[in-house]
């Protein structure tokens, strides 16, 4: 016998099922906000420690997700570290798994959000990184799951390669990729031509020192204190004889 009242299904009603997750859609189409949402294509992975640093974005996604820390972002904030000011900003999105079924996992072949996975959040401009993907936020309403939950954390561009067609998302590599590469002059069909020598020819406004520099150096500022303090001018003590 079934020790539970069979005249109350709770968990296996398709049709209440489908109710909620329609009532969960129609909520997020209301609350939430429409976001870019650009899933990552892995170029050479690294099997043992399970990262790609040459990953490359070539889609995006407008999708409906609800910001759920409405007080603000979360996550460590910003603080100042050895390696100078870190922003570790976090926020947690939620997108309805039909929507990202229909929207996304349908086309690009994968059945849910994947962690490195890029979301751009147009009003405040920014780009956030996956970083975890809960699936059970909502715990089986009606035997059924509703939603994934994204923790994301604001990205840190490392020289990925962007190409979304998305000017406030590809402008990240233009303005911050060291590579030479974004600069090259190419044909139709996107490939950057080459010198006799085999040197990809550059677009003149690429300027090293531009796109090496960093805004937060204080390399001549500390040279300058540097001098006040050590004068070599008279006598070098690290030089042979007597000036």
């Amino acid at each position: 016998m079934c020790p539970t009242n069979v005249f109350f299904n709770n968990f296996t009603n398709s049709q209440e099922q489908v109710l909620i997750e329609d009532l969960v859609i129609e909520s997020i189409k209301i609350y939430g906000h429409d976001v870019l949402y650009c899933p990552r294509t892995l170029v050479n992975k690294d099997e043992i420690y399970g990262e790609d640093s040459i990953s490359r974005y070539n889609t995006q996604y407008m999708v409906e997700m609800y910001v759920k820390n409405v007080m603000g972002f979360e996550g460590e904030g910003d603080f100042m570290s050895k390696f100078n000011l870190q922003v570790r900003d976090q926020m947690t999105l939620t997108i309805a798994r039909r929507t990202f079924f229909d929207e996304i996992g349908n086309v690009e072949s994968i059945d849910r959000p994947q962690e490195g996975d890029l979301v751009y959040f147009p009003l405040n401009k920014k780009i956030f990184v996956v970083k975890f993907v809960e699936h059970e936020a909502i715990f089986y309403q009606m035997g059924a799951l509703q939603t994934y939950d994204l923790t994301c954390e604001l990205w840190e561009y490392s020289n990925e390669v962007l190409n979304t067609g998305i000017n406030d998302i590809d402008k990240f590599q233009k303005d911050y990729s060291f590579e030479m590469s974004v600069y090259g002059i190419k044909t139709e069909d996107g490939y950057v031509i080459k010198d006799e020598d085999g040197y990809d020819i550059i677009q003149e406004q690429y300027n090293f020192v531009t796109q090496v520099g960093d805004s937060f150096e204080d390399n001549e500022e500390l040279q300058t204190e540097a001098d006040n303090v050590l004068d070599f001018s008279e006598r070098d003590p690290f030089s042979e004889g007597v000036y």
